[in-house]
C-alpha cells in the first residue's frame, strides 16, 4: 500500500436520493477543481432523464460531468464496468490536475471504486439464469427477492427487489458456486487505493421522505409518463434492466393498464422510500464515511462550510 502523498487524491459524496447532493457538488466542484464522476446506476442511460432526476446542462454550471448519457437502455450495465470506467477517469483527471469527485447513490457502484473491490469469475448458468427472469415474470419481483433473501440475505437487504438483474445474478452466483455473493464481497480489503475522503449527506427521516415524494410529484410534472410511453414507443422491453429503474416500472404499469394512474403514483412513493431505506442501510456498512446532516435545509451555508472543512482538513 503506498502512502497517502503518493496515491491519488479522490473525493466522494453520497447520500440517499432526495437529500441534495446535487447542488452541494456543484458548489464543492468549483471550489475545489473537481470532474464529477456520476455514481448512479441509471443515469448512464440516454433518454432517461425525468425518472432519474439527471442533473441538466444548466445545473452542471459548467463542471465536467462523467458516466452521464453514455449508454443507450438496452445496454445491460454493470457495477465491474462502473468500476473500470471509474479507475480510468480518476487517473484521467487526475492527471489533468484536478480532483477526481464521484458523486451518487448506488452504494455498490461507489464502494467497488473506493476499496477496489475483486470481482470473481465465478462463471454463469444462462439457462438458470433465464429461469429466474422468468419466474419474476410470473411472480413477481417481490417473490425472487424473497427467494434471495432465504439463500442470502445480506445480499438481499442490500438490494432492492426491482433490481432483478443484480438479484438474479446474486442467486446465479450462490447456484454455481454453492458460496453466498455476500461471502465473497465480505472478505475483501477495505483498504482504498486512493487518499479518500468520503463525505455522507443524511437529515431527518421524515423530511427525506417528504423531499421524495415532492420530487416525484415535480417528476410527473415535467412529463414523466411521456418520457416512459416515448421509450416504450421505441420497443424497448418492460424487463429490461433500465425500465426496471424506480419511476419507471411504475409508470409502465400504469401504461399498460395492470393498476391506475393514482396506484401508479403512490406506488412510486413507496418504493421510492424504501429505496432511500435500503441506501442508508448500505451507506451504514461503509467506513471512514465523514457524516453531514442536512437536516436544517435553510442553511445551506452552515452545512456547505462543514463539508467544506472536512475537505480541507483531509486534503491540506
Amino acid at each position: 500500500m503506498t502512502d497517502e502523498t503518493t496515491r491519488p487524491k479522490l473525493l466522494v459524496l453520497i447520500g440517499p436520493t432526495a437529500v441534495g447532493k446535487t447542488r452541494t457538488s456543484i458548489e464543492l466542484a468549483k471550489e475545489f477543481n473537481c470532474e464529477i464522476i456520476s455514481g448512479d446506476s441509471m443515469q448512464v442511460y440516454r433518454g432517461m432523464d425525468i425518472g432519474t432526476a439527471k442533473i441538466t446542462t444548466d445545473e452542471m454550471d459548467g463542471v465536467p460531468h462523467h458516466l452521464i448519457d453514455i449508454h443507450e437502455p438496452d445496454h445491460p450495465y454493470s457495477v465491474a464496468e462502473f468500476q473500470e470506467q471509474s479507475q480510468r477517469l480518476i487517473a484521467e483527471i487526475t492527471e489533468r490536475g484536478r480532483l477526481p469527485f464521484i458523486v451518487g447513490g448506488t452504494g455498490l457502484y461507489v464502494e467497488s471504486v473506493c476499496y477496489g473491490y475483486r470481482f470473481s469469475e465465478s462463471g454463469a448458468d444462462e439457462a438458470f439464469r433465464d429461469e429466474q427472469f422468468r419466474f419474476a415474470e410470473q411472480f413477481g419481483a417481490e417473490a425472487l427477492h424473497r427467494k434471495l433473501a432465504d439463500q442470502d440475505p445480506v445480499s438481499a437487504e442490500r438490494l432492492h427487489p426491482n433490481d432483478l438483474r443484480r438479484v438474479v445474478r446474486a442467486l446465479e452466483v450462490f447456484h454455481v458456486t454453492g458460496v453466498r455473493l455476500s461471502e465473497q464481497l465480505a472478505p475483501q480489503t477495505k483498504q482504498s487505493p486512493y487518499d479518500l475522503c468520503l463525505i455522507g449527506l443524511t437529515m431527518d427521516r421524515q423530511m427525506l421522505y417528504n423531499r421524495i415524494e415532492e420530487r416525484i410529484d415535480l417528476m410527473l410534472d415535467q412529463g414523466l409518463v411521456a418520457e416512459v410511453t416515448a421509450l416504450m414507443d421505441k420497443g424497448l422491453a418492460p424487463g429490461l434492466v433500465s425500465m426496471q429503474g424506480l419511476g419507471y416500472k411504475e409508470i409502465v404499469s400504469y401504461l399498460q393498464g395492470e393498476c391506475s394512474y393514482e396506484e401508479a403514483v403512490v406506488l412510486l412513493k413507496r418504493d421510492t422510500r424504501r429505496f432511500a431505506k435500503r441506501q442508508l442501510s448500505w451507506f451504514r456498512h461503509m467506513k471512514d464515511i465523514e457524516w453531514v446532516d442536512l437536516t436544517d435545509t435553510g442553511n445551506f451555508s452552515a452545512n456547505y462550510q462543514k463539508i467544506r472543512a472536512i475537505i480541507a482538513g483531509k486534503f491540506h
